[in-house]
């Protein structure tokens, strides 16, 4: 299986031969994978080097021209460092695009902390109008990535992950997708952590709903989920805990319930190590999300 990176390239190069009004900005990170398409469309596909901030105002000033710019790197560059050009040459102007990240909170353990990004997705919440996807396969990251390349002027964030489920999931952009129904609680899996928290459920009566669209947070599939599951909400996310709580306490706003958000914590695991054993320092593996999941709905 190729990974949601290798899928981004071979996605976004074939649009590029069909869309006119699409272009490539990157920052060394990726360029191999565009290689074909740089030759192919030179003045489409641009590196402007480990220039973070240029990446962004480069992608900004192609929107200002009516080109519909697709910007790639890590998310630490591509979120965190440019941040002010986020803000100001895609908010402030009124234009958008599509940024697509990648190592995500730890994809690239060895690349330690500056290569890790874990409050992108809620550092992008001040922000107005960003629709977020966070795709759990590369056949999700694909549907997405069409999606997003084809949303108008729409500003779309694009997380894109080494961490993947194993199979693909019939998604609809903007929906959550139920997986299975209980009556026990609604657990929320947001993209890669679907076959984790699958695992950790195993043999619970909960509602498992699969988000790979965040932002907007699809409250109407929530809520009407806790009317047979109950009004007890566990939100799973790849990144920082409790991003997306106060989306859920919003959809929830006039009925009694209790939302848990389990993600990466705050406090930084200065270890290299593997994915898997990030997920476990994290309390984020089937066996951890098991006894945390369990516990919170035991105490209904």
């Amino acid at each position: 299986m190729d990974t949601m990176r290798e899928r981004f390239a071979s996605t976004v190069s074939r649009l590029l031969d069909d869309d006119p009004r699409l272009a490539v900005v990157l920052a060394e990170i990726g360029k191999d994978g565009f290689a074909g398409a740089q030759r192919a469309h030179p003045d489409r596909v641009i590196n402007v080097g480990i220039r973070e901030q240029l990446l962004v105002g480069v992608g900004g000033g192609l929107a200002l021209t009516g080109m519909r710019p697709i910007l790639h790197t890590f998310a630490s560059f591509l979120v965190e460092r440019p941040f002010e050009q986020v803000k100001l040459d895609f908010g402030h102007q009124g234009v958008g695009g599509v940024l697509v990240s990648a190592a995500g909170s730890y994809d690239w353990p060895a690349g330690g902390f500056t290569h890790m990004a874990p409050g992108d997705v809620a550092l992008l919440d001040t922000l107005d109008g960003w629709t977020v996807h966070v795709p759990g396969h590369p056949d999700e990251a694909e549907a997405l990535l069409r999606d997003a390349a084809a949303a108008g002027d729409d500003s779309v964030y694009v997380r894109l992950s080494a961490h993947a489920n194993a199979a693909p999931r019939a998604i609809t952009p903007g929906r959550f997708l139920t997986v299975r129904e209980g009556r026990g609680g609604v657990v929320v899996a947001v993209g890669p952590m679907l076959d984790g928290v699958l695992a950790a459920v195993e043999g619970l009566d909960v509602t498992v709903l699969y988000a790979t669209t965040v932002r907007p947070f699809d409250g109407r599939v929530l809520r009407a989920a806790t009317n047979t599951a109950g009004a007890d909400v566990v939100l799973v996310e790849p990144y920082l805990a409790g991003t997306s709580t106060a989306a859920a306490n919003d959809a929830l706003a006039d009925v009694p319930h209790r939302v848990l958000g389990l993600g990466i914590a705050r406090r930084e695991l200065r270890r290299y190590g593997t994915i898997e054993e990030h997920l476990a320092g994290q309390g984020l593996d089937a066996v951890s999300l098991r006894t945390r999941i369990g516990g919170f709905l035991r105490r209904t």
